[in-house]
């Protein structure tokens, strides 16, 4: 009857059974995700805004914001758009103008 006047932390510690001897890595191997934002869907929306961030783009397109983000990182190197404003990290892309 002593067991019942015990804190609750040392009865957890008494039901408790230990995982030691299993390796946590056994388990199946995880599988590398990678998303690709294409030139074509990119595109399809950049076209038709006035305006674009790679929050937007990504919705629009349905990849993460940091594919849409390199996306357009990479679209600025190439010219296909500039960089019109925006701040820390928040930008604002417009179409080049040919």
């Amino acid at each position: 009857m002593a067991s019942k006047n015990r804190p609750a932390a040392a009865q957890d510690k008494k039901r408790k059974t230990t995982d030691s001897g299993k390796d946590k890595s056994s388990g199946p191997a995880r599988a590398e995700i990678i998303v690709v934002l294409t030139e074509k869907q990119a595109s399809k929306y950049i076209k038709n805004s006035k305006v674009v961030t790679a929050q937007e783009l990504a919705r629009q397109a349905g990849v993460k914001t940091s594919a849409a983000n390199r996306y357009l990182q990479e679209a600025v190197a190439d010219g296909i758009v500039k960089r019109v404003g925006g701040y820390s990290g928040h930008w604002l892309y417009q179409p080049a103008s040919s």
